[in-house]
């Protein structure tokens, strides 16, 4: 660890007590007049669509984590997790370097050029990272990106070494900018697509989804047009190498603002209408849409306070907008990241508002944002396919060290149960009512700052079995007496079911409190590993147990601590 980091370190440990202790949903009725007690009624007979796993996506900034040693557990326990192959989203696939990872950097060296200018390509470490998504039954959603530095317009300086409170736009170096050759780029995104398909079939690339770039409304140092450009030089590369390949843009940032919507109404206009600069033809193919989304928590009277609101407004503008384009309407669409925030790299030492990603609060906000991803799908009608969950982990960094991850150092975080939880949900998503949530419309106009918390559920069912998530959600990350919560499933079609329930609490699920009770150390024994190890799986707080129906209801009621997530498991 460098000076830097211990002297990060040593912040960290003035500031733990202080972060820790800061620490389809159909919600249509009015709230309850208790607010710690809660009513949710699930119909099994109300279909509302399949209950595709869109959760089951997840991506990150530096693609060398990939083949390192906790990368490689975590891809596992992702592709464990899901019932469909999950997808992998990473930056920087063409980035010039040896391979070395840092924050917010990666590189595979994949093109360079001899000294006759004459291009040399380079596919292990690509391979490398490919290979280990494929290998577990993943796919990549391959970003085509960023500029290699020999290919760069403005190659220097290349190479940035950004740490957590650093200016953000430090990260913008030469990979940011156009290339001084488009033919040479668009040879570049050919062979490299040929070199997959050589290497995995033409069937599993053909299922692959490809993307040109990230966010060019500040990942690109070009204008738009040049933009248009490089996304035609790199389609008409992706089709050449394999006509039935899947590619798409644009991963915009910040969707609901009216830059985001000027560059989304300027490229579909030229992508349906306008002259193509790879063929001289009208129209560029676009089969996928992808769009970012983020929220935006702050420190409000030492505590965090999330705005999912403002996530939620982001993904209504990019559903509404395909929904304004009948040649759009059938296209996936897929939210290239779906954040609580923007950086993920930055911890809580440099950011405390961050302070929620380490416990319950990154939980519940997770099933709760889920569960209206879905709503306003279903009120767009529009091909919702994933939405990327850009956080992953950060190799060889402290323990809870507050960044955006799914484990730390090979224990997983309390959010990684849920998606554990939306991995057991299969069937068709039917409907659940809640006398103690918010409707669709307050969650997305004024996120949830009401008095009450919001005590929701998304639930489906198969022909045997039947799930509900339901979650203790609010913005403000304060402590409150668990809320009683009742859930009544209607429909069943057995005299008697079996009955189990997981939870994420503080007492449940949940490696960060057992780190903390353990005296926050940051070289735990190999003992305390193993305990933290086990603590961060899915726990289960009810064993299976029968319980009666009458007349096809079945009714099971509990505690829920504020932030808290349970899934209850029915079958017969």
């Amino acid at each position: 660890m460098n000076k830097r980091w211990r002297l990060h370190a040593k912040l960290f440990f003035g500031l733990s007590f202080f972060c820790c202790a800061m620490g389809s949903v159909r919600s249509e009725a009015q709230p309850a007049a208790s607010p710690d007690q809660a009513s949710i009624n699930v119909d099994l007979k109300q279909s509302i669509g399949p209950m595709w796993p869109v959760w089951a996506w997840f991506g990150y900034d530096e693609p060398n984590y990939t083949y390192m040693k906790d990368g490689k557990q975590l891809l596992s326990e992702l592709a464990a997790l899901s019932p469909v192959p999950v997808y992998v989203r990473c930056h920087s696939l063409l980035v010039t370097g040896d391979g070395t990872a840092a924050l917010k950097w990666g590189s595979t060296n994949a093109y360079t050029e001899d000294a006759k200018g004459n291009p040399v390509y380079n596919w292990t470490i690509i391979d490398s990272i490919f290979d280990t998504y494929i290998k577990r039954g993943m796919k990549p959603l391959a970003q085509i990106g960023f500029m290699p530095e020999a290919l760069s317009t403005h190659p220097e300086p290349y190479r940035h070494h950004w740490q957590p409170g650093d200016p953000y736009g430090n990260i913008m170096t030469g990979w940011a900018y156009p290339p001084k050759d488009y033919n040479k780029w668009g040879q570049l995104v050919y062979e490299w697509v040929k070199h997959c398909v050589a290497r995995y079939g033409a069937k599993e690339v053909a299922s692959w989804y490809w993307e040109v770039w990230n966010e060019p409304n500040g990942y690109w140092k070009g204008s738009m047009e040049e933009y248009f450009k490089l996304y035609d030089y790199s389609v008409a590369a992706v089709k050449r190498a394999l006509p039935e390949a899947k590619i798409g843009g644009i991963d915009i940032a910040g969707t609901a603002s009216a830059n985001a919507q000027k560059w989304l109404q300027a490229f579909v206009k030229h992508c349906l209408y306008e002259i193509n600069y790879a063929t001289g033809k009208t129209g560029t193919p676009i089969d996928a849409i992808l769009f970012h989304a983020k929220g935006a928590p702050r420190l409000v009277d030492g505590h965090v306070r999330m705005n999912m609101g403002t996530q939620l407004r982001d993904i209504e503008a990019g559903f509404k907008f395909v929904a304004s384009y009948p040649q759009l309407k059938e296209l996936p669409v897929i939210i290239g990241e779906s954040d609580p925030e923007g950086c993920a790299a930055c911890g809580m030492h440099t950011n405390p508002e961050n302070a929620y990603r380490n416990g319950t609060m990154y939980s519940s906000y997770t099933a709760a944002s889920f569960a209206r991803e879905y709503q306003l799908a279903d009120q767009y009608k529009i091909h919702f396919k994933g939405a990327v969950s850009w956080a992953f982990e950060f190799e060889d960094q402290p323990w809870f060290w507050g960044f955006r991850d799914l484990a730390t150092n090979g224990v997983d975080k309390p959010v990684l149960n849920v998606f554990r939880m939306f991995g057991m949900m299969k069937g068709m998503r039917v409907r659940a009512v809640s006398d103690h949530g918010y409707d669709l419309r307050t969650a997305v106009d004024s996120s949830f700052r009401k008095q009450y918390t919001d005590i929701s559920a998304i639930a489906c069912g198969t022909a045997h079995e039947a799930t509900v998530l339901v979650w203790n959600y609010h913005d403000d990350d304060i402590h409150t007496p668990a809320a009683t919560v009742t859930v009544q499933v209607k429909g069943l079609p057995a005299k008697g079911v079996r009955v189990e329930q997981y939870q994420v609490d503080d007492a449940h699920s949940n490696s960060y409190e057992v780190w903390k009770k353990m005296g926050a150390p940051q070289q735990p024994s190999a003992a305390q590993v193993a305990e933290l190890k086990r603590s961060g799986q899915l726990q289960q707080l009810r064993p299976q147990q029968p319980v009666k129906t009458a007349g096809g209801l079945a009714t099971v009621a509990f505690q829920l601590p504020r932030q808290g997530v349970a899934l209850l498991r029915f079958t017969w």
